[in-house]
């Protein structure tokens, strides 16, 4: 068998004969990119190869690498199979989480009101005279009317009653025993929020005695090598062997791998968590319980389930307490999901208030309206650009990612996370950059670059040297490569701008819809609320200049963070939040864009980056 070596990593692994090096990498343990699903179209799973597999390069890689990026041994590695040992170096990734974990917060001001009971008991001895069996005594003097246990929770309980002078905390939940612990362990009583992004996961570990949140943790969503949208990921476990289970054991990997962070960040010991709330969009949903995601796909988009779903931790094999309880919030349609959900919730929007609109940015656009106190959601394909992907040289928001983007006193000043050397860019960036490109005068409202050979008047001195030919049309250079850290021109292509208006005019589109079905217009928002960590970065001039967002006052537009983790953390820490997410999701008026001619109507007077007056 082929051995295969990842530096810098220092991984060694064996592999089969013909085995594909992205798959050899994830198997490994280590991430790499895979935003087109293995397709060769996206060029993100670039690695050098430093030491055999020296076949001639692919179609694929001839297309989206240089022809000094092919000479000095860079790959796609999704398009490499492995028929002999090889050394290959993978490029170390970035950490894209700080801004999401930064987010967490939404329950401070919430009463405490968790769904587990800690009683904390001391029992007689038994005696001759006496003899009522343990789990009898126990209940006896809980006093809490029927309730069941399992067998796992006795197996050590006489032993332990005795060891500890029959004192015992039981963890109640309901009418079940959850736990008995030695001794008195009230003060310990724990339970962990997760937002299950398509790109993203984080969990949030509250204390349910306080409803306060005492550490979070992000990884980047481990099922992104089966490609960077839900279409693909559903395909995969629709077509490939074993492919449903391969990508819920990926997000359930993910999700103990945070809770091994939470863990070691507060030394709280693991079996003292009792509860999981979680959210994520329908396909997330259905992964991560392990249900059959096809028919979500084709019209009529029909999800397996949509109310809440409840398991206990050791079915998933999630690493908590065995006998804790997992519980995804209820979906609202088959893409619109219980993360939405969490946002009507941490926004309140499902109580009577004012006209507003929430937008969560993401791999997907869901959109919320609340008008004449009834709420109406939608979901549009608005594709992961926003993320980073399908962009040139996309990124997600890490340290060297152009954020902003300016044009001031004639010339484009940039802004990188950190301030470190430019490697890419993150949608914050991408979004300013076509405004900025805008207010230059270089890109039309049609989207298109002006075209320097045939209008070089138009092309400012200052300029003229970035504005050039590309493999795919036009493309502008924002940071040279003798400025990068990667030592290549960062640029935003024509392609780039394509990708960007398609996902911006699916977001506005879907609005307008809304509006449209509610009898109101842009005027009568009286806020638009944004939604996820790049609502929360996102310049709103940059966003209403390139006609991303309604056409309304700035001020009218309001970053609200992580809310549909919020929405999690709130249901985690409060019961009556809880019953509220419960119901709410049966009282949203879903609207499905697929069926309505107009959409595209909308979609396409939306493309354009400023409207027509």
């Amino acid at each position: 068998m082929p051995i295969v070596k990842f530096v810098p990593q220092n991984k060694e692994i064996d592999v089969a004969a013909g085995t594909n090096l992205l798959k050899a990498a994830d198997d490994a343990g280590l991430y790499i990119e895979g935003d087109c699903a293995g397709k060769g179209t996206c060029g993100k799973c670039r690695v050098k190869v430093i030491g055999g597999a020296d076949e001639p390069p692919t179609t694929a890689e001839s297309k989206l690498l240089s022809e000094s990026e092919l000479k000095a041994g860079w790959v796609l590695a999704c398009q490499r199979n492995i028929e002999k040992d090889c050394t290959v170096e993978v490029p170390v990734q970035k950490d894209a989480h700080t801004r999401k974990t930064t987010l967490a917060g939404g329950v401070e001001n919430l009463d405490v009101e968790p769904a587990v009971e800690k009683i904390a008991v001391k029992l007689n001895r038994p005696a001759v005279k006496d003899q009522t069996a343990d789990l009898e005594r126990l209940l006896a003097e809980l006093e809490k009317g029927e309730l069941h246990v399992k067998p796992r929770e006795l197996a050590g309980f006489p032993s332990m009653l005795r060891k500890n002078s029959y004192s015992v905390t039981a963890a109640i939940s309901g009418k079940r025993i959850l736990s008995i612990e030695p001794g008195d362990t009230t003060e310990q009583l724990y339970g962990v929020a997760f937002d299950i992004g398509t790109t993203t996961i984080v969990g949030s570990l509250l204390d349910l005695k306080t409803a306060s949140v005492i550490a979070v943790a992000a990884v980047t969503n481990p099922q992104n090598i089966y490609g960077a949208d839900v279409i693909s990921r559903i395909t995969h476990a629709s077509q490939a062997e074993d492919g449903l289970k391969q990508l819920q054991d990926k997000v359930i990997e993910a999700v103990n791998k945070i809770i091994h962070d939470l863990l070691r960040q507060t030394k709280i010991a693991r079996d003292r968590i009792y509860e999981i709330i979680a959210v994520g969009n329908t396909t997330m949903s259905h992964l991560f319980m392990g249900i059959d995601p096809t028919y979500l796909a084709p019209a009529p988009f029909i999800p397996a389930y949509s109310k809440a779903l409840e398991v206990e931790a050791a079915e998933l094999g999630i690493r908590i307490n065995p006998a804790g309880r997992v519980i995804f919030l209820p979906n609202i349609a088959g893409y619109v999901g219980s993360d939405t959900v969490g946002v009507i919730l941490a926004a309140e929007l499902d109580l009577p208030g004012d006209n507003c609109a929430a937008i969560d940015i993401g791999t997907n656009g869901e959109l919320v309206l609340r008008a004449n106190d009834k709420l109406m959601a939608c979901s549009t394909a608005a594709g992961p650009a926003f993320e980073g992907a399908q962009i040139k040289q996309g990124m997600r928001a890490a340290a060297g990612a152009i954020e902003t983007v300016s044009y001031i006193n004639d010339g484009i000043e940039l802004k990188m996370i950190d301030d470190a050397p430019a490697c890419g860019i993150c949608g914050s960036g991408l979004i300013d950059a076509a405004s900025a490109l805008l207010d230059a005068g270089l890109v039309e409202p049609s989207g298109r670059f002006v075209n320097p050979e045939e209008n070089p008047d138009k092309i400012p001195a200052q300029f003229k040297d970035r504005l050039r030919r590309g493999n795919g049309g036009y493309e502008f250079v924002l940071v040279s490569g003798k400025e990068s850290d990667t030592g290549e021109d960062i640029v935003i292509s024509q392609g780039d701008l394509r990708e960007l208006q398609l996902a911006k005019g699916a977001i506005n589109a879907g609005l307008m819809i809304l509006l449209k079905e509610a009898d109101i217009s842009e005027n009568d928002l009286d806020r638009v609320l944004l939604a996820g960590a790049f609502g929360n970065y996102v310049r709103r001039e940059s966003a209403l200049g390139i006609g991303l967002l309604p056409q309304i006052p700035a001020e009218k537009i309001i970053a609200i963070g992580n809310a549909a983790g919020d929405g999690a953390r709130m249901a985690l820490a409060s019961l009556t939040m809880r019953k509220r997410a419960f119901e709410l999701s049966k009282t949203v008026k879903h609207m499905e864009l697929s069926t309505r001619p107009d959409f595209q109507e909308f979609f396409v007077d939306a493309l354009p980056f400023r409207k027509m007056q």
